[in-house]
């Protein structure tokens, strides 16, 4: 019996061009000012790639593999819990397409292969928009979002 599985598209415009876009996802130093983490890796098809809370403990949360790199317009890569590494079930994809629309970047993340209801689909429709607006207003501004606020009790 095969799982059923969901994808999560989001897109965003941001000004700048798809060479700073792709760095600011690629480049541990720049992803740690949004995102909070570090995407550590060599960025060749087949290479591991680990995301590394970027605190003292540097705890390795995210695992995978690059599948596919084409800089600055595509990059493709596995991605699973690292605690479910040894799973290969456990594994989604995600792709980043960027393409310079006129004097922007128009980014594209297609989070697919999720296992529906999973707690992992669950926390990156939450965790993907506010990731990328961090990015955006990075970009833009120099400054990131708080990635980890949570909401106003009401």
């Amino acid at each position: 019996m095969t799982k059923e599985t969901i994808s999560f598209v989001y897109v965003t415009y941001i000004l700048s061009t798809p060479e700073k876009v792709f760095e600011a996802i690629t480049k541990p130093e720049l992803a740690r000012r949004y995102w909070g983490h570090e995407n550590v890796s060599d960025w060749k098809p087949g290479s591991n790639w680990e995301h590394i809370r970027a605190n003292d403990e540097r705890t390795v949360e995210l695992v995978g593999k690059v599948v596919e790199i084409s800089p600055p317009n595509r990059l493709v890569i596995t991605w699973a819990n690292a605690s479910q590494a040894a799973d290969p079930a456990s594994y989604s994809r995600v792709t980043f397409e960027i393409e310079e629309y006129e004097s922007m970047a128009r980014l594209t993340v297609t989070h697919d292969e999720l296992e529906a209801g999973s707690g992992m689909a669950k926390g990156i429709s939450k965790g993907w928009p506010v990731v990328l607006s961090s990015l955006k207003s990075f970009l833009e501004t120099g400054r990131g979002l708080d990635v980890f606020a949570k909401p106003k009790a009401a």
